[in-house]
């Protein structure tokens, strides 16, 4: 081989060299931005370097409610439940959870985190000889550290979609008298309103599935969605819920239901789209 053909495949080589050098380092930026999940204790962690606030928590799972519940104490609507957990990866990327509902429902639950969303798959099976009144589940998703409020202001920056499109929850009509006051419940057409949370309701009907908020700095967005929902649901302790529908179970019946979270730029357009995509039956 002579100089030229050695200086050639030098220089080649190093080339190469600085191509995998720059794949090694956009992978391990992605690794970094992308989100991790853990859970323990009744509450999932979300985590990135890149997240508002380092940390989203979510209350997995603060209640499952029987039906007849907006007139009624609330401890008569929760239905005793335990959660564990069955299985989780060392990369934070997956966990696996199972929940006992009383007297006889088993809760499969598949969680996954991505570089932008945490899917949820849940499996639901009454294993009972007799039909069981379960009508929703919450899961409740604290948004303090994200949006930089308070119990007192965060609304201002969270928001559903009703028929006027997106709609910031300080800006939609709201009520105050209710058996608790404190809140706003959001129910969507064709829920029962003497099955939702005894919280004030206001008249504004959400059009999709869609609840989140926006980042103290303006540029993301955080926003949860189930494919089924009997209300969205603004709290009392810096939270904001989809709460899905589960619509009872028969004897021996098996429902499903799918969830995410995502954890976009500020852009209400780019997150409806991903949301009519990953759930097109709101099409």
């Amino acid at each position: 081989m002579n100089a030229d053909a050695r200086r050639t495949l030098f220089i080649c080589v190093h080339l190469w060299f600085q191509i995998f050098l720059l794949l090694l380092l956009v992978s391990d930026l992605r690794a970094a931005e992308s989100l991790r999940i853990a859970w323990t204790n009744n509450m999932l962690t979300i985590a990135a370097v890149n997240l508002p606030g380092k940390t989203v928590t979510i209350w997995y799972l603060e209640a499952f409610c029987r039906s007849g519940s907006t007139h009624r104490d609330w401890k008569q609507t929760t239905i005793p439940h335990k959660t564990e957990l069955i299985e989780a990866d060392k990369e934070g990327k997956r966990l696996r959870l199972r929940t006992l509902v009383e007297p006889s429902v088993e809760v499969l639950h598949d969680i996954e985190a991505g570089r932008d969303e945490v899917d949820f798959r849940m499996e639901l099976k009454n294993k009972g000889d007799e039909a069981v009144d379960v009508q929703w589940v919450q899961p409740c998703m604290r948004v303090d550290r994200f949006t930089g409020l308070k119990q007192d202001d965060y609304i201002q920056r969270s928001f559903i979609f009703t028929k006027d499109g997106l709609t910031a929850l300080d800006k939609s009509r709201r009520i105050e008298e209710a058996l608790y006051r404190g809140g706003q419940v959001y129910v969507p057409e064709g829920i029962n309103l003497e099955d939702v949370n005894p919280r004030p309701i206001s008249p504004d009907k959400p059009v999709n599935g869609l609840i989140g908020c926006f980042s103290e700095d303006g540029k993301y967005l955080l926003a949860m969605a189930w494919d089924q929902t009997q209300e969205l649901f603004q709290g009392v302790i810096v939270c904001l819920h989809n709460d899905p529908r589960i619509g009872g179970l028969g004897a021996g019946e098996t429902k499903k239901l799918h969830g995410k979270v995502y954890f976009l730029p500020a852009d209400p357009d780019a997150l409806l789209q991903r949301y009519l995509r990953d759930f097109p039956k709101e099409k």
